[in-house]
């Protein structure tokens, strides 16, 4: 799979207001934002966030990730395949013993964001484990097909190709109902992702909520712990997006309180919960409340204490240091935060929104050469 070469998403403001014929002030006044905002955000002098771009998706009538923009598609042909046969058994696998190792191994390439391979392989998987779930129809075979989609999601979700989100979301939650009610929290939680890429933030904390109370009703010991705690942080993020403060505060303090039953690094059907992975939801919801010192202090608490998470949760860390950074007026250190994300990440680097559009800034404000910025827009197909 080769880099997106697509323009940061503030790029796509002023090309997709200019095809419906909006000027800058008509936009501007539909979505409850100043022009002076949207005129940086068009040229390249702020940076967009997701909440604004939800309220200028919503004003032309665009999703949010529509909006964002998708990254060119992959050949998806084998993979829509093994995902339209969910419920049409076929060949069993020879041997289902090694299915869980597949999962297993599928979330490490996850974890590690190693998208290509993550592609190469889940076609595979997919129909090897959905054959066998329907040969001996028990919960745990069930659920390793949940957890193969809850893999598909996330691809999708990481190129915005929300058509295939969606659809993944559904045949998850399809095969958690026959699995067990912790792989139906999880499915929950992917489906309020979707509710999240799209900017229905509002619609996402309905998911959350409905599922919060099915986790209390339904989950005990560690199961419900982290079934709630994966959940506030969906919510949290959520509540965030919508600078909902009084819900942020409650997502924040039930999520802490989880974390005083799971004191480590769990991890479970893809997901991971503890005091690490809550601290990096922390930081990107304060970045999204505009706290951004208060989001470079929790950043630097994390990064001290030595993080063990795997790549696909530190690299967002930086990425959200780098927006409050680049909020605060500090360039440079955006700069390095950008650095640390193609180090640690180079493939959702090169596909993450957040990335590109802080490059996209940073080319746009930056008056004079700088090699090292130059490396990593053209690494980012970001023209100079």
């Amino acid at each position: 799979m080769s880099a997106a070469h697509v323009p940061g998403p503030g790029a796509n403001v002023a090309e997709r207001r200019k095809e419906l014929g909006l000027s800058q002030v008509a936009l501007a006044r539909r979505a409850g934002v100043s022009v002076s905002l949207l005129s940086k955000i068009e040229v390249g002098n702020r940076a967009l966030t997701q909440g604004v771009g939800a309220s200028l998706a919503r004003a032309m009538n665009l999703t949010l990730d529509e909006l964002l923009g998708s990254t060119p598609e992959a050949n998806l042909n084998e993979l829509n395949w093994a995902i339209r046969r969910f419920d049409i058994p076929g060949e069993p696998p020879e041997r289902p013993e090694t299915l869980q190792r597949e999962v297993d191994e599928l979330n490490q390439l996850r974890w590690n964001t190693e998208l290509s391979k993550v592609l190469q392989r889940l076609p595979g998987v997919l129909t090897r484990v959905t054959n066998y779930a329907h040969l001996i129809e028990e919960p745990k075979a069930w659920g390793l097909v949940a957890d193969a989609y809850g893999v598909v999601y996330w691809l999708a979700a990481r190129h915005r190709w929300m058509y295939l989100a969606e659809l993944a979301t559904l045949k998850q939650r399809m095969a958690a109902d026959r699995a067990d009610p912790v792989t139906a929290i999880v499915a929950a939680r992917d489906d309020a992702g979707t509710f999240l890429n799209s900017g229905d933030f509002s619609g996402g904390l309905a998911i959350v909520d409905r599922a919060i109370v099915r986790a209390e009703s339904t989950l005990t010991g560690r199961d419900r712990a982290f079934g709630l705690g994966v959940l506030h942080l969906r919510g949290l993020t959520l509540a965030g997006r919508l600078k909902d403060k009084q819900s942020t505060r409650r997502h924040v303090d039930a999520a802490w309180r989880m974390v005083g039953e799971i004191p480590e690094e769990m991890a479970r059907h893809g997901m991971q919960f503890g005091p690490e992975q809550t601290a990096t939801h922390v930081i990107s919801t304060a970045s999204d409340m505009e706290q951004h010192r208060s989001a470079l202090e929790t950043g630097e608490q994390l990064i001290r204490s030595g993080m063990t998470l795997p790549a696909n949760r530190v690299a967002p860390v930086h990425m959200n240091l780098g927006r409050s950074q680049l909020a605060l007026g500090d360039q440079d250190a955006t700069l390095e935060s950008l650095e640390k994300v193609w180090a640690t990440s180079p493939e959702m680097a090169a596909v993450h929104p957040t990335s590109l559009e802080l490059t996209r800034v940073l080319v746009s404000l930056h008056k004079r050469s700088n090699e090292r910025l130059t490396r990593i827009a053209q690494r980012a197909g970001i023209a100079l």
